[in-house]
């Protein structure tokens, strides 16, 4: 059973109980990402992310890692371009220990200066990992040109020259504007009590009060078209893509039969024609991205240089075929049925169903059950799924090339 509370604190408090298990997952949602900074405090998010585990004025960051493994928990975070997340999982007898740790760490985190230039380094490592990957690089270069001079086109670990200069006055800053209950939500899912947990975190309560999300601006209708960064890679690694509506949009259930029909999944075109038929790769995917007011659709994959050109037609020719045609009853059924099995394995634990209901919560202001998420994909219709490939697929493209080549060599393909 799902239960939705306001809390007196001001935090939306969102549980699952489920029955038979033994864990609990709990999970505080900060409804501030990347794109959410300005640009001297770039990579802000990501850093306090990684901050708020170096302990609070009472708790070191050795204490609660101590904590945690003493009672085989698992404890993490990670940041987006619109919220971060830290939780924890543990037996559902700790769950006192859990709320304990997050709301110490949520609501008084040290930011000890040493601590703070100790973990500069760890993330300005972290940077140079990134940017050795040119998977990870092209993924970058094509946010940049799907949304040019716009915070979602920034990588979300943040500027080098940032991390390395941001003062702890400045984080502080940062940490006190977003991190009010207005601006947050709690997930527990698993052997959970709704009405223990919401006292529990009331009591804990140590922030300042009020609090709202961020103030965003969409991003403008323009794209880049190209960008190619030459780098001497045995792979060359490719993401094409185009702009596509935001998350709430009411074609997102359509658009997620899409996807899986293009490139979602093993029985799906580009993974049965590139991979299957042709050898060309190992890996080609596609993925929805949704935001709170924009969104795309997008490919990626990896080949051999020299068949770099031959996989951007491929791509290229699905596109242009989804777009004109739409998909075949066939596909439509594949899907659904791939989707509505997904949509249930993938919530087997107590982790995957509070980081379900969290961010439903966070970012649709509600929370489907699952018989309705799989009603709303079962009733999706043929002519939907085209009008939505139409509209998408048929929009300007973006293509993003890291490899041996110049942008000449791929200046006409998108023509």
């Amino acid at each position: 059973m799902i239960r939705i509370s306001q809390l007196g604190c001001g935090i939306r408090l969102v549980t699952e109980s489920m029955p038979g298990v033994r864990s609990v997952c709990t999970g505080f949602w900060v409804g501030t990402g990347s794109r959410d900074e300005s640009g001297p405090q770039v990579g802000i998010s990501h850093f306090l992310e990684h901050l708020l585990f170096k302990g609070t004025p009472t708790r070191s960051a050795r204490s609660i890692a101590e904590d945690i493994d003493a009672v085989g928990g698992d404890m993490n975070a990670f940041t987006t371009k619109e919220y971060t997340t830290f939780y924890v999982r543990t037996l559902a007898e700790d769950l006192d220990l859990g709320l304990d740790i997050l709301s110490d760490i949520v609501w008084n985190p040290a930011l000890r200066p040493e601590e703070v230039d100790a973990e500069r380094q760890v993330i300005l490592e972290e940077v140079l990992m990134h940017l050795d990957e040119p998977a990870d690089v092209v993924q970058e270069r094509f946010a940049e040109a799907l949304f040019p001079g716009h915070p979602l086109g920034r990588e979300v670990l943040g500027l080098p020259e940032v991390i390395s200069n941001v003062s702890v006055p400045e984080i502080r800053s940062f940490f006190d504007e977003h991190y009010r209950p207005g601006n947050i939500v709690v997930a527990v899912a698993g052997d959970v009590d709704h009405d223990k947990v919401a006292e529990g975190i009331d009591s804990r309560f140590a922030g300042s009060g009020a609090g709202a999300p961020p103030v965003r601006t969409p991003p403008g209708d323009e794209v880049r078209a190209l960008d190619v960064l030459s780098r001497d890679t045995e792979q060359a690694h490719l993401v094409v893509g185009m702009r596509g509506p935001e998350r709430r949009s009411p074609e997102r259930f359509a658009l997620s039969l899409l996807n899986h029909s293009l490139g979602g999944g093993i029985s799906s075109r580009l993974f049965q024609k590139i991979r299957e038929e042709r050898g060309l790769a190992y890996s080609v995917v596609s993925d929805r991205i949704a935001y709170a007011d924009a969104g795309a659709m997008a490919v990626s994959v990896g080949t051999a240089p020299e068949r770099a050109k031959e996989v951007l037609r491929l791509v290229l020719a699905e596109l242009e075929d989804l777009a004109a045609n739409g998909v075949t009853k066939q596909e439509l059924e594949l899907a659904k049925s791939h989707l509505r099995a997904d949509t249930i394995l993938s919530l087997e634990d107590s982790g995957a169903r509070m980081s379900r209901i969290g961010a439903s919560l966070l970012l649709h202001g509600e929370v489907l059950t699952v018989e309705e998420v799989t009603a709303k994909i079962e009733a999706v219709t043929l002519a939907e799924v085209a009008e939505a490939a139409e509209r998408v697929l048929g929009s300007p493209k973006v293509l993003a090339v890291v490899g041996p080549f110049t942008s000449e060599e791929f200046s006409s393909e998108l023509r």
